[in-house]
């Protein structure tokens, strides 16, 4: 709050002139600047802090740009070229620079929370409420409310240091390193605690492991660790030396070269080196520049949630505030006319403000509408470490699921591989000849690592491998004792060892006494998998031979297009297409003789390796739809809210997929978009794709623009990550169109996957997105609702998390979602009628020369309105996800109509009450009141007294409506209860008070006829009829569906404008038909050529069969 941070700037700072101010944020000495990656030589460094990240100005672009560390804008020549570690002059600037390498997160103590939560603008309002509720000697609800909240904040004070705590013990870390730094006597080993370590240290991996608090970039050796805490999966990842070679220099990029990067928070199990040469890493990010940095300063500094609700409440506080105004000026002028004593003016006139704006308005709609939905959430083991954006996912009506462990099953399984030179498909991979290509591809192209003897690494390798029937060796040494060694993996086949019992004994213990099989592939060099290139390859070597060999494997669209044309079986096309249209994963494997020893092939750039290669054949893996998919797709599908599957699998496989879960219907048409960028990367062409049929579409040209003829409305766009990437930089506009369309995302970087999020909330969808934690963190922190699947540390980046690791928690977040929202609304509009009325209450006994008694005051604020508010939360929601989306605006035509015709009516009958009275012979008027301002024990009092303790009864049925988001009301079997018996007392109160009752709350029932009191209990259930009546059926129906048909007429949103467009309008969404290209979607020598361009039609490979 901005008046918050004036107040505590007033409290704790003083006002000078600029002439006295001191430049405190300018640091003056002659070094190195680190701006934007580069190094730079500054007589005058000048820098601020903002949110745990550091700004410098930049003297040649004048202005502040943000501090990096050597992850920005450094070539990699310079990372491995600079290994002698830094001079002490250098150690020294870039610490002063930088600062400590901590993730320091600050731990307030508890006064200064306190006295920050004490500082909300309720809370204050409550301080000022209870202070005039003492004045007027209001003592019992003074004390209440005191009670409540010196308990809420305590509460909420433990929680927040609670929070602080554990975060601050989970982020912050340090430890001993070992660090080369250059000295005047040369190059030494320096062993210095972690957090002095700056950007171009260089630090030696120990023997013993190491928990990561740097960022930095292996240089020499390999590691094996686990990465959990940032990607959610804890399967060992080896990480490799970064080499530089070659004319062509690139720029570092953490995302490109994460093989070789080493992040903060990740445990390096094993180290390995040649020799006793140590494991050596630069130093590129420390503090909350790093990845575990940013992933803390994300958690402290949350992405602002956008949400209508907030601003909502604040319209509506600002229109009970102008009530408030109005009441106060005629509480003021109707006093100040009878001669009233001042300061019996101003606490009369300030019980008409504490009366119009309820103090406990956060509170109840926190307790009924989020608390209630939280604990029912982790009951159903979905945990929420946001509850804010429970409210939200009730809005959400479009869904992005990742594919694999997500929509699918985890785990692989090896269904059958196609060797080129067979004929038919094999089942059993060890039935090849042990030499035979493809099986040495399966056998050795992996990262698989031993560790503790158990065989560890991806569950894909893990399956591909145990299929060869191979064994695998390590050195025959402890775990403990592999650090600062490099000895080739060896894998030799089970089916050479002397007996069975020796291959057991193998397999689980190492190479046994005696003689190695005359047959073994040692495994010298790794180029790990990368997401961008979609592959990875490994040299080997089989003992006793001079020449190395190649085996790669990957995506087989990439890897075809690295073979040599007449190695690639001519139905290569037709047998991927007939294995991904049944959605199967399928893997391509290649090799080739590498004519290189062993130094230079430790040396060799991964572009000349991975060339000229041999097919070998296909890997084919079965990855089955989880159970509850297609159910939980189909019901999202009936409540009108968007399913979108975003993967890094195969477009054809992914398409499979959607069509088996039902987010594609069989007779709807599918488009795949194709992009290629040309040579000079300053354009990009366009092809359009029929999935179901062997031939392009035929765009027709309108003026200078291009349309796409489909034979329905109801078609889906598939789109890969390099179209993707390839429409943000040179057709965004067709994006927009496309996203609104688009179904399937393939093939698609986790940067991607986040910028797909981020696109759709541009054009106005309110987006979830459900992920199994590896590679979608990105996405599930820019989502409005972000589930996670994963049980690891992951899920921080997530809001909500699923103990069940399937998408059945997706429906039932949603259902909550809504629940809470609407609970929040009508707790919203509850406590707006509820002032309102009490505020009509009092004005109306002002005017009357009277008011409510401190006892009525107490019993319909405390014992009628507070447990009605708590307990509204308490209904369940729906079981069914209604068609209709519950509304995201409280401040609405509808809303508005609905509160404002209550007060109304029920200010009407207030009204009526108190002129039905006057008619009556035995109605004494209140002369007493004239005088003395204390004339409380009246009829007026009384009358309006009575009808309005059943309105507020009234207005919490009304308000409790629970179709189409909750269960019905009398479900709540609490509220009903307690309505009922509120009902009651109430009735009571009216008819038949006992003497003592009428003595407690001061009511004057001596001459007050029977017949007036049924009139007051008929025009409670006069105002019951009536309100329900406006509520249910024209507010609630006629209303309702009015507005939302016209603002979807005039104003809807973006997403609804782009499919009415695209789907209905012959205006055009394709660039220029000159444009249009024949690209196919193959990468062999099969590739469509260019067609007439007088046609503008290109021709798809016959290859292609319907999918």
């Amino acid at each position: 709050m901005e008046y918050q941070r004036a107040y505590i700037m007033f409290c704790v700072q003083n006002e000078i002139k600029c002439s006295q101010a001191m430049p405190t944020l300018q640091k003056t000495f002659g070094d190195q600047a680190m701006i934007q990656g580069g190094l730079r030589y500054t007589d005058r460094l000048r820098l601020f802090e903002n949110k745990k990240r550091k700004f410098l100005w930049d003297g040649d672009l004048q202005k502040f740009v943000r501090l990096h560390g050597l992850d920005h804008n450094t070539p990699c020549s310079y990372i491995v070229k600079n290994r002698q570690g830094l001079t002490l002059k250098e150690e020294i600037v870039r610490r002063v620079l930088f600062g400590n390498n901590l993730i320091d997160v600050d731990v307030q103590g508890v006064m200064s929370i306190l006295f920050k939560e004490v500082l909300e603008p309720f809370y204050m309002f409550q301080v000022f409420s209870v202070i005039i509720w003492f004045m007027d000697q209001y003592y019992y609800y003074a004390a209440c409310i005191i009670i409540i909240s010196v308990f809420s904040l305590c509460i909420g004070v433990r929680q927040i240091y609670k929070n602080q705590r554990a975060l601050r013990n989970t982020a912050i870390g340090k430890d001993i390193v070992s660090v080369k730094r250059v000295r005047a006597k040369g190059e030494t080993i320096e062993q210095i605690s972690s957090e002095h370590l700056a950007p171009g240290d260089v630090i030696i991996i120990p023997r013993h492991g190491c928990m990561m608090h740097v960022d930095a970039v292996l240089v020499t050796g390999s590691c094996i660790v686990n990465e959990s805490l940032l990607t959610g999966e804890s399967v060992p990842v080896v990480k490799t030396a970064l080499v530089h070679s070659g004319p062509n220099d690139s720029l570092y990029h953490p995302k490109e070269h994460s093989k070789y990067t080493i992040f903060s928070g990740t445990k390096v199990i094993q180290t390995r080196y040649i020799g006793n040469e140590d494991v050596e890493a630069v130093v590129l990010r420390t503090g909350f520049l790093t990845a575990k940095g940013e992933l803390v300063r994300s958690m402290l500094f949350p992405k602002p949630v956008d949400f209508q609700l907030g601003q909502d409440v604040n319209k509506f506080l600002y229109v009970l505030a102008t009530f408030a105004g109005l009441g106060l000026i005629y509480t003021i002028v109707l006093k100040v006319q009878r001669h009233v004593a001042a300061l019996h003016i101003f606490i009369r006139s300030m019980d008409v403000l504490t009366i119009t704006i309820p103090p406990a308005l956060p509170a109840t709609m926190t307790i009924a509408g989020i608390v209630c939905a939280q604990r029912r959430l982790a009951k159903a083991l979905i945990y929420c470490i946001s509850p804010r954006s429970i409210n939200i996912s009730g809005c959400i009506n479009c869904f992005c699921f990742d594919k694999t462990g997500t929509l699918t099953e985890d785990g692989l399984d090896l269904l059958e591989v196609l060797p080129t030179d067979k004929r038919t498909a094999i089942r059993d991979p060890s039935a090849l000849p042990y030499d035979h290509p493809l099986r040495l591809s399966m056998a050795c192209c992996h990262t698989l690592t031993k560790i503790e003897g158990q065989l560890t690494g991806d569950p894909l390798d893990l399956k591909m491998f145990e299929a060869t029937n191979f064994i695998f060796e390590e050195p025959n040494v402890d775990d403990t004792n592999k650090f600062d060694m490099l000895t080739p993996t060896v894998v030799r086949p089970a089916e050479l060892a002397r007996d069975a019992a020796e291959a057991d004994f193998i397999t689980k213990f190492g190479a046994a006494d005696g003689p190695p099989p005359p047959f073994e592939v040692g495994i010298i060099r790794e180029l790990p998998f990368s997401s961008s290139l979609q592959r990875m390859s490994v040299i080997t070597r089989v003992l006793g031979r001079k020449s190395l060999t190649v085996y790669t494997k990957g995506a087989p669209e990439i890897i075809a297009g690295m073979c040599l044309p007449e190695s690639i079986p001519a139905d290569f096309q037709k047998e991927l297409s007939n294995y991904t249209e049944k959605g199967y994963r399928v893997i391509a494997l290649a090799t080739k003789v590498l004519n290189a020893n062993f130094a230079k092939a430790q040396r060799l750039p991964r572009e000349e390796i991975e060339c000229q290669l041999t097919f070998t054949g296909l890997l084919v893996m079965e990855n089955r739809l989880k159970p509850k998919t297609t159910e939980v797709i189909d019901e999202l599908k009936r409540a009108n809210i968007r399913s979108v599957m975003v993967t890094g699998d195969n477009v054809f496989t992914a398409l499979s997929v959607a069509r088996e879960c039902h987010m594609i219907e069989r007779h709807q048409d599918v488009i795949i978009l194709q992009a290629s960028v040309n040579a000079e990367d300053n354009d990009a062409t366009l092809s359009w794709y029929y999935a179901d049929v062997p031939q392009s579409i035929k765009p027709i040209t309108v003026g200078n623009t291009v349309r796409i003829p489909v034979s329905t409305t109801e078609f889906h766009i598939v789109v890969t990550g390099k179209t993707f990437s390839a429409l943000r930089r040179f057709y965004p506009d067709l994006l927009r169109r496309v996203i609104v369309c688009g179904t399937v995302f393939a093939r698609m970087a986790p940067e991607q996957k986040q910028q797909l999020i981020e696109l759709l909330q541009e054009v106005g969808y309110y987006v979830g997105m459900c992920g199994d934690g590896a590679n979608d963190c990105g996405a599930l922190k820019a989502a409005h609702a972000g589930i996670s699947l994963s049980e690891t540390e992951a899920s921080v980046a997530s809001q909500f998390t699923s103990k069940i690791a399937d998408i059945s928690c997706v429906p039932k977040l949603i259902m909550e979602g809504r629940s809470a929202l609407v609970t929040s609304f009508a707790v919203l509009k509850y406590m707006a009628c509820y002032s309102i009325t009490q505020y009509a209450s009092v004005l109306i006994l002002y005017t009357l020369y009277s008011n409510l008694t401190d006892k009525e005051f107490l019993f319909i604020d405390l014992f009628l309105i507070m447990p009605i508010a708590t307990l509204f939360g308490n209904t369940l929601p729906r079981q069914v996800l209604s068609k209709t989306p519950p509304p995201t605006s409280a401040a609405g035509i509808v809303p508005v109509t609905s509160i404002s015709s209550q007060i109304i009516l029920g200010c009407l009958l207030q009204l009526l009450s108190t002129l039905l009275l006057h008619r009556y012979s035995w109605y004494k008027e209140n002369d007493k009141g004239k005088t003395d301002e204390d004339a409380l024990l009246c009829h007026d009092n009384y009358a309006v007294f009575s009808v309005s303790v059943f309105q507020y009864i009234t207005l919490a049925v009304i308000f409790s409506t629970g179709y189409p988001h909750r269960r019905p009301m009398y479900t709540n079997y609490y509220l009903t209860a307690t309505l009922a018996a509120l009902a009651a007392v109430s009735l009571y109160l009216v008819l038949w008070p006992a003497e003592i009752v009428q003595t407690f709350f001061e009511l004057d029932l001596t001459v007050v006829s029977m017949d007036f009191r049924l009139i007051c209990v008929g025009l409670g259930m006069g105002h019951f009829v009536l309100a329900y009546i406006i509520e249910t059926l024209f507010v609630g129906r006629w209303l309702t569906r009015y507005i939302t048909r016209r603002n979807l007429k005039r104003n809807p949103p973006e997403y609804i404008q782009l499919q009415q467009e695209v789907r209905n309008n012959p205006a055009s969404w394709l660039p220029p038909s000159t444009q249009n290209s024949s690209d196919s979607l193959c990468t062999d020598s099969s590739a469509l050529s260019p067609q007439d361009s007088s046609s503008k039609q290109c021709s798809l490979p016959q290859e292609f069969t319907k999918l």
